[in-house]
């Protein structure tokens, strides 16, 4: 949706392809080299910072309009996803603020509240989580920045996407404890010192060095190699891999990491 007539007819006609009144906000996190970070973006029409979003084609399941939305933004396709909430609080969409000069500045159209963006908004929450160094950051229609920040960095974000934040973190933690993470996070050998330092930043809390490791091998969900890396004198760990089939049947059914 790059181009001006296509804007105008997403503006105009797009109730007929999307479903109004129903979005979906994604909380992307990333991480890499020990970090994590949250995706935002800068909406034009409130100059204000929130998660990406966008609406469900009529012929999309929601899963796949999440998909849609987050390759749009990272431009990487098939992350894990997880619905985590359902947003739906009178006024969430601020409409009493609409401001129809901002909205003419943004779009080179006059929008009135009878368009049907402007109305109360459900919107399901989806999150994932991504290597950010890999991700390239695209804007949508709606912004003008997609970028990412450190997740006790975050700006003031607008509507009631702090509290979607808060939401997902949490989801993302309690999941974490029984559905596998570090597949297209961590390079295809990496350390147990490596899935240590994942596992930790995700869920901002330390692990204990020794079992948790353990845990993961006695799962199954790791494979030791007979490769080790020279990262010192006298320090050279062996190095690990996924077992991809027993990571994707972990995926399906769960495990307890605890």
């Amino acid at each position: 949706m790059d181009t001006q007539a296509e804007i105008e007819d997403f503006l105009l006609n797009g109730h007929l392809q999307y479903v109004p009144h129903v979005s979906i906000d994604c909380a992307i996190f990333g991480y890499h080299g020990q970090q994590l970070k949250i995706l935002l973006i800068r909406n034009k029409f409130i100059q204000g910072w929130c998660l990406p979003g966008g609406y469900i084609k009529r012929t999309e399941t929601l899963v796949k309009a999440a998909n849609r939305i987050v390759k749009e933004r990272t431009g990487i396709g098939n992350l894990f996803l997880q619905q985590f909430k359902t947003f739906g609080d009178p006024n969430r969409a601020r409409i009493n603020e609409f401001d129809e000069e901002l909205w003419y500045k943004a779009t080179g159209l006059r929008i009135t509240k009878t368009n049907w963006l402007i109305d109360q908004t459900i919107s399901v929450g989806f999150y994932s989580i991504t290597d950010f160094s890999k991700s390239t950051p695209k804007p949508d229609l709606m912004s003008d920045d997609c970028k990412w920040f450190d997740i006790d960095r975050v700006p003031k974000l607008e509507f009631d996407h702090k509290e979607m934040i808060q939401e997902a973190l949490h989801t993302m933690r309690v999941y974490l404890y029984h559905y596998p993470i570090g597949y297209n996070m961590l390079p295809e050998k990496f350390t147990l010192s490596e899935i240590h330092a994942l596992y930790e930043t995700l869920l901002g809390k330390k692990l204990d060095v020794s079992n948790f490791p353990k845990k993961l091998i006695s799962l199954g969900l790791l494979k030791k190699l007979s490769e080790k890396r020279s990262i010192g004198p006298h320090r050279s760990p062996h190095l690990y891999k996924f077992d991809k089939t027993a990571y994707d049947k972990a995926l399906k059914e769960g495990v307890v990491l605890t």
